[in-house]
């Protein structure tokens, strides 16, 4: 069950039309679209070794970075900027609208920028 944070960014409107978007920009591309199921593996993942490594992360921020790690691919297909910009130009439109804090924020335009 997703977090009262996670799911702000998923219920939120801008995040659902890139993501739709996303997928009819992809719709040719045989292998590793960059859609929900690549989105939450990521996070799985992420989340994994997290835990194993003590690294400190909160799942929110986790799940976040996952969820808007590559929804800047839109940006790199429709005006060729490099899609780890363009994820942290729609991140911040996204995040302002939820509950994350500053700091939380931070951490993840920082992850998704590197």
């Amino acid at each position: 069950m997703a977090s009262k944070k996670v799911n702000e960014i998923l219920n939120n409107e801008k995040y659902k039309d890139y993501l739709k978007k996303l997928g009819e920009l992809e719709s040719i591309r045989e292998f590793c679209r960059h859609n929900m199921e690549h989105f939450l593996d990521v996070s799985r993942i992420a989340y994994i070794i997290n835990l194993e490594g003590n690294l400190g992360f909160s799942k929110d921020v986790i799940y976040a970075i996952g969820l808007l790690h590559d929804i800047g691919r839109v940006l790199e297909y429709e005006k060729g900027i490099p899609h780890h910009e363009g994820s942290v130009i729609l991140a911040k439109i996204i995040l302002d609208k939820t509950s994350y804090n500053k700091g939380e924020i931070n951490q993840i335009l920082k992850a998704i920028d590197e």
